[in-house]
């Protein structure tokens, strides 16, 4: 299932390899994944990481590379390969080994009947679902899900401070990427919650909508500097309409343990306000993705 969330892309060199020379390094499906093509294909011994089309998770994956540098691993970036179908694809393929994923999304995309909401939850339910090749490290603190939200202003104007309070404002519009109209997270609004709205595909354009008040209520993922910077209301989701996404490397079963401790590591140290720290340094400062991992691993006493 597609990752939903306003999109603001930073352009990244990508080294990539061959999908047919990297058949060997892991599991079965002929599936192909995107990228273009390098002219060597990488040792056996090479990691290679992937990464969605989408600067928060790009940074997240520059951050396993280069902490599995500095252990002494080969690593081959193969970064912006599109969207979750396409990654997992990709991995399946053989065509990478690891990527950072986000638990509750990353379910939904295997189990679309899950019940899990909760962190611990959603973690224990995503173990079992995961396919066979592929495998789920430890989750970090750090978190990137779905959230509705709404201006201050439209906040105040109808006192609302969790999703439930919406029911009964007329007309409402709900924006996000187009694959929201169809998910849970829009579909079970009146289920869940009694909220009538219709949907409008705002995509990229997400949170200016909102502001622009051609719509009400914005799908917006929980660490874009955007809510602060715009300063949004993120309503309440007491009823657990939104699954909790923590960030999870995902990753080939064929990595080896090592390669997993300086992963988990990483993870242990991302926390929720890091991340949006680390996309702030990206969307604000415009600072590279490479730049932006090396300082952190050097903060973090990791590289």
């Amino acid at each position: 299932m597609s990752r939903i969330r306003t999109r603001i892309l930073a352009a990244v060199g990508a080294a990539s390899v061959a999908a047919l020379a990297l058949a060997g390094c892991a599991s079965s499906d002929p599936l192909t994944g995107g990228g273009a093509e390098s002219s060597a294909a990488p040792a056996s011994d090479t990691i290679v990481i992937g990464s969605q089309d989408y600067y928060s998770n790009e940074i997240i994956a520059e951050i396993y590379a280069q902490a599995l540098e500095g252990d002494g691993f080969t690593v081959e970036r193969k970064f912006n390969i599109g969207q979750r179908d396409a990654i997992i694809a990709s991995l399946q393929d053989g065509t990478i080994q690891l990527t950072p994923e986000y638990t509750g999304n990353l379910l939904q995309f295997f189990d679309k009947d899950t019940t899990a909401t909760t962190s611990d939850d959603v973690y224990a339910a995503l173990q079992k679902a995961v396919p066979s090749g592929l495998k789920v490290l430890d989750q970090s603190p750090a978190t990137d899900q779905d959230s509705y939200n709404v201006t201050a202003a439209f906040a105040e104007q109808n006192n609302l401070k969790s999703i439930g309070d919406l029911a009964g404002i007329s007309p409402l519009v709900f924006g996000g990427a187009p694959e929201l109209e169809t998910r849970p997270y829009f579909t079970k609004l009146k289920e869940v919650y009694g909220v009538d709205a219709t949907f409008s595909a705002t995509a990229a354009t997400t949170v200016d909508e909102l502001v622009a008040g051609n719509i009400q209520v914005g799908n917006v993922y929980s660490a874009d500097p955007l809510i602060k910077t715009q300063g949004l209301v993120t309503l309440a989701d007491p009823k657990g309409l939104f699954l909790a996404s923590n960030v999870v490397p995902l990753v080939s079963t064929s990595v080896s343990d090592k390669v997993a401790d300086v992963i988990n590591k990483v993870s242990a140290a991302l926390t929720p306000e890091g991340l949006v720290a680390l996309n702030v340094e990206s969307t604000v400062d415009q600072k590279s993705s490479k730049d932006i991992a090396s300082a952190w691993l050097k903060e973090q006493g990791l590289n």
